[in-house]
């Protein structure tokens, strides 16, 4: 009874996890309780190209330091997780973004695969919910990669689950398991809802054998990942730590993402009182963030606007 309690509870957490898409409404129509709670929620979490000014107002000598999730925030969500691409225009102003600020990619995807998909040198990657980071930086003058792995310990045990994962779910149509290297994802978007409970059971039975993993959730998709207190609040504190800037008062950190894995690294820049989180979401939903955009065409039109702000403050020309 306890099993099948945990296991209810898991799936409404994933209903919770997966919004139905926000209807607009015309003038003629009445204001729902859906519009009543979205203007709420926009009050407290405004939209960051709304508030753009206050935002570079409030970044004026200060050092900008990009953190930036993938799916759903650089690449729109996909039924296919293997072809999660962004557009060439994401990946210009990525690219232009970086020469200008410090900019890390912290994703759920296995670094290698993020990689693949961004095909940008010169940015940091923390792959795995930050498990797997790599980027160049410059110690003493001399180039030195960054390389931290506090999981290493942990990828036999990943290797040996992946196949065990696999088999338990291969009876749920739909169902497909993702080797994130140091995590595994189960992505359940193609998997009947009728069948949510099942695919929870088999994911969630794989624990009992192997208790030094824990399982986490996020958008359609549950994870299994190493029971260590690491996260990408972590791994973004990692970074700025490696960028010699951790005590510094002119940093203005800035977090954008969209699952709920994102929400530790939200909670990071709150608690420390510098810089903030913008959650990527149509649909208004508890965060840690300060600010919103909608979706990732938001997250390309802020960007080019942090950059088009950069090269006015340098008397640089502005290709638009």
């Amino acid at each position: 009874m306890e099993v099948a309690g945990k296991i209810e509870t898991l799936v409404d957490s994933l209903r919770d996890l997966s919004p139905t898409r926000v209807r607009s409404s015309s003038f003629d129509e009445p204001v729902s309780e859906n519009d009543v709670q979205r203007c709420s929620w926009m009050t407290l979490h405004p939209s960051a190209l709304d508030k753009f000014d206050k935002i570079m107002s409030d970044a004026e000598d200060k050092q900008i330091i990009m953190f930036l999730d993938y799916d759903g925030t650089l690449s729109p969500i996909t039924e296919d997780h293997d072809n999660a691409y962004i557009t060439n225009e994401m990946r210009e102003v990525v690219k232009e973004v970086a020469l200008y600020f410090k900019t890390a990619i912290i994703s759920g995807r296995s670094t290698n695969k993020v990689q693949s998909f961004v095909k940008l040198t010169g940015i940091y990657y923390a792959g795995s919910h930050g498990m797997d980071i790599k980027g160049p930086t410059k110690i003493d003058q001399s180039d030195q990669e960054v390389m931290f792995q506090p999981a290493i310990d942990y990828l036999p045990m990943i290797d040996e689950v992946v196949g065990i994962l696999k088999e338990k779910t291969r009876s749920i149509p739909g169902a497909t398991v993702e080797h994130n290297k140091f995590c595994l994802t189960v992505h359940f978007r193609r998997v009947n809802e009728k069948r949510w409970p099942a695919l929870a059971e088999q994911v969630k039975s794989v624990l009992t054998d192997y208790p030094k993993l824990r399982l986490t959730e996020g958008r359609k998709v549950l994870e299994l990942r190493p029971s260590i207190k690491w996260d990408k609040g972590k791994a973004l504190e990692f970074l700025l730590h490696s960028f010699g800037i951790t005590e510094s008062d002119d940093v203005l950190p800035v977090y954008i993402g969209d699952d709920r894995t994102d929400e530790d690294a939200f909670k990071v820049l709150r608690e420390r009182g510098q810089g903030f989180g913008i959650i990527v979401s149509e649909t208004p939903k508890e965060t840690n963030a300060s600010y919103s955009l909608q979706d990732p065409s938001q997250v390309r039109e802020f960007i080019k606007r942090l950059v088009k702000w950069k090269k006015q403050t340098l008397g640089e020309q502005s290709d638009e």
